[in-house]
């Protein structure tokens, strides 16, 4: 019944905060020939705060007064059990006296309070003590919420005011949310009769086994007798004993025959990974069908921005017929390329192990790009301050370095941010874990600890999230320096926060990124856009010891490589979305995955399929992204539309930032996505107008492309 998304919880108010604001404004402006407050702060490494009066005066991770120790997570989940208790008693009371969707909000935002926070920290805290108890607190609220999924009382309260009306006089915004929530419901079958329930029940708990194995089987080496590879490669691949360990596709190895060897290798078919495949896909389908939809795909759209299967698939076919032409000219390129690097080979087509080998050659060839070049001018602190400049040119925003409390954060190398709007004040906070350390998950994500939303008493709980990025750490008296495609990913999660900061939504249950797949990744996909736009990167790139800005035709050749390519890397994720969709679709599937794979290759992308080989078996997004895959590419388009009409002409134009925020950040997932999008962009959100944003995009890049060569 109730999602719980990415964590939450409770940050203390002790200051004015726009008195605050005004005051750390002017030391950000108050020096043009040093670094600003916020680059000196994510320029130097902070240390642990020394605690003399040990947990006196400790405030908690996050600020929560309970996690002073690992305790606490026991009496914040014996807390919740007792307000949730006093909240169905509520829902399903003679004598409420508010809307039931405001109920079923506060009762989603007291367990999210706690499983989001549990959560990030059991997979964050490097002390097992606090993971652990992590742990246990979100088995417990996962034991709540399975309860609350069969409570039959609940769910007929809820049903009944979304198809006869509340008591009292629900907006439009009510009832999208009520309509949110029952959806959420019914996931684990509690409408259908009880046979049917269990069965609902018994295969999500099967897709959700086999999932973690077949995700486990993906990311795992492969192992093939020494003897079997030939002499000449062995010394390119991990021996244990009388193995060799093949542990990815060696895509940058410049030796042909080792990029083969691992493709080969390293994507051969696997039965058991073969039979969780089906498995999962066969229990996916059945279970969407008892749910009443066609296919499991359907269910998965179901208030989406597409909606519907059909309009992804149109999209996608309407991609694949423009992106033909498009695609070819890139692999011919690449074709001659190879072909000139290999002389005297007899080997004239390209194979899949090829394009990221030659795609990086040409970046470096063509455009003389290489990460070392440019690292220097992008030392964190520089990168924290392009933000700060961007947020504060688009929507009046500063990103101020704040004080950490002692026990507030869970390492010693966490900065925390406070986001101050010029006239609303504090907005919330952004926990930035972003150093490499032992045992910390190899991702780049945004986690939501506290989602926002308005308070009985007319105030905002101010949302909290935590951007996690894996960067080198500082070394001796140099800052972290960051690769052009780091800066990406910083800028690409900044854009989550900022849906995060900027959604002042009035349920939690829609704040921020608790919105569809398919336009979750919007806001993030747009900061990539002026992660790459010259006009942007010049605020900010300066050299981290001269503090000289980075030379003009450095910056040219550094934006323009980030579209080298662009139709054929985009082919191949048309290509990944509709084989998504297939698995998803129709079942039972016209023969096994691999040769549907076969199949589908052949008609959405310019390399041949490789036979006796399996990639779809090391596909680990099929898990988490079932049906939805393409959510990636549609979220491209919209971005890409938004930055053409609005960001393209002047990507710092205020004016463009402020109706950006008000008409989509703000709104969260509380507004059906599609009807967003449409209202935002004043044009219906078909897949022609979301194919046409991505072409234009790319024969726009490509003459320019082609213009810097000349």
């Amino acid at each position: 019944m109730l999602s719980i998304y990415s964590m939450i919880v409770i940050s203390r108010r002790t200051r004015n905060s726009v008195l605050v604001y005004s005051k750390l404004k002017l030391l950000i402006t108050a020096s043009v020939s040093t670094w600003s407050p916020l680059a000196t702060a994510f320029n130097t490494r902070p240390g642990r705060k020394l605690n003399l009066s040990l947990i006196k005066d400790d405030a908690g991770l996050f600020g929560v007064p309970e996690l002073r120790s690992h305790d606490g997570f026991y009496a914040m989940r014996e807390r919740t059990v007792w307000e949730t208790e006093k909240l169905i008693s509520e829902a399903c009371g003679p004598d409420r006296t508010r809307k039931m969707v405001e109920i079923f909000d506060e009762l989603s935002d007291t367990l999210c309070k706690v499983a989001d926070l549990a959560e990030f920290v059991r997979i964050a805290h490097p002390q097992a003590a606090h993971s652990q108890a992590a742990e246990d607190a979100c088995v417990s609220i996962s034991g709540i919420v399975e309860r609350l999924n069969t409570h039959q009382e609940l769910y007929c309260a809820l049903r009944a005011i979304v198809d006869g009306g509340d008591k009292f006089p629900m907006s439009s915004l009510d009832q999208h949310v009520a309509q949110l929530f029952l959806f959420d419901f019914e996931q684990s079958g509690i409408h259908l009769p009880e046979t049917e329930r269990k069965r609902v029940v018994a295969l999500n708990d099967s897709i959700l086994q086999v999932g973690q194995r077949f995700i486990a089987g993906a990311v795992s080496p492969r192992a093939i007798p020494r003897d079997s590879l030939p002499q000449n490669l062995r010394q390119f691949f991990s021996v244990d004993g009388d193995q060799v360990l093949v542990t990815g596709l060696y895509a940058d190895s410049p030796n042909a025959m080792v990029r083969e060897a691992a493709y080969r290798i390293y994507l051969h078919p696997d039965k058991h990974q073969e039979y969780l495949l089906s498995e999962m896909l066969s229990s996916r389908h059945e279970l969407a069908q008892l749910c009443g939809f066609p296919t499991f795909s359907h269910r998965a759209l179901k208030a989406s921005t597409a909606e519907t299967p059909d309009t992804v698939n149109q999209f996608l076919d309407i991609m694949t017929q423009r992106l033909h032409k498009r695609a070819a000219v890139d692999f011919d390129v690449m074709k001659k390329l190879k072909a000139a690097t290999n002389t005297g080979s007899t080997e004239e087509d390209l194979a899949p192990w090829d394009t990221p080998y030659y795609t990086h050659k040409v970046k470096r060839d063509w455009l003389q790009v290489g990460s070392t070049e440019f690292s220097p001018y992008f030392s964190l602190g520089t990168c924290m301050e392009g933000l700060n400049i961007l947020t504060n040119s688009l929507y009046n925003i500063s990103l101020i370095s704040d004080e950490l409390a002692p026990g507030e954060v869970w390492a010693p190398d966490v900065y925390k941010l406070a986001v101050f709007h010029e006239r609303e004040g504090l907005l919330g906070h952004i926990y930035c874990d972003f150093y490499e350390r032992p045992g910390k998950p190899n991702q780049d994500c945004h986690f939501t600890i506290r989602g926002g939303k308005e308070l009985p008493d007319g105030s905002y709980q101010n949302p909290v999230v935590v951007l996690m990025l894996n960067l080198p750490t500082p070394c001796w008296s140099n800052p972290s320096l960051l690769t052009p495609s780091m800066v990406d990913n910083l800028f690409h999660e900044m854009g989550h926060a900022m849906h995060s900061m900027l959604a002042r939504t009035r349920y939690q249950h829609v704040t921020g990124t608790r919105c569809s797949t398919d336009f979750a990744e919007v806001p993030s996909v747009l900061m990539e856009y002026f992660a790459a736009d010259p006009r942007v990167v010049r605020t900010f790139a300066k050299h981290f010891q001269t503090q000289e800005c980075m030379p003009e035709e450095m910056l040219v050749r550094l934006c323009a490589s980030k579209h080298l390519f662009a139709a054929s890397e985009m082919q191949v994720q048309v290509f990944y979305s509709a084989l998504d969709q297939r698995y998803h679709g129709s079942h039972p599937l016209e023969g096994s995955t691999t040769s549907v794979l076969a199949e589908l290759q052949k008609q959405y992308y310019g390399i041949p399929y490789v036979p006796n080989t399996a990639w779809q078996l090391r596909f680990s997004h099929l898990v988490g992204y079932g049906a939805k895959y393409y959510a990636y590419l549609l979220s491209r388009a919209v971005a890409a539309w938004i930055w053409q009409t609005y960001f393209e002409a002047d990507p710092l134009n205020s004016f463009s930032g402020e109706r950006y925020r008000q008409e989509c950040l703000a709104h969260g997932g509380g507004k059906p996505a599609r009807e967003l999008v449409a209202d935002f962009l004043g044009r219906e959100v078909t897949p022609e107008n979301l194919a046409n944003s991505l072409i234009n995009e790319i024969d726009s890049k490509n003459e320019h492309i082609n213009r810097i060569r000349q």
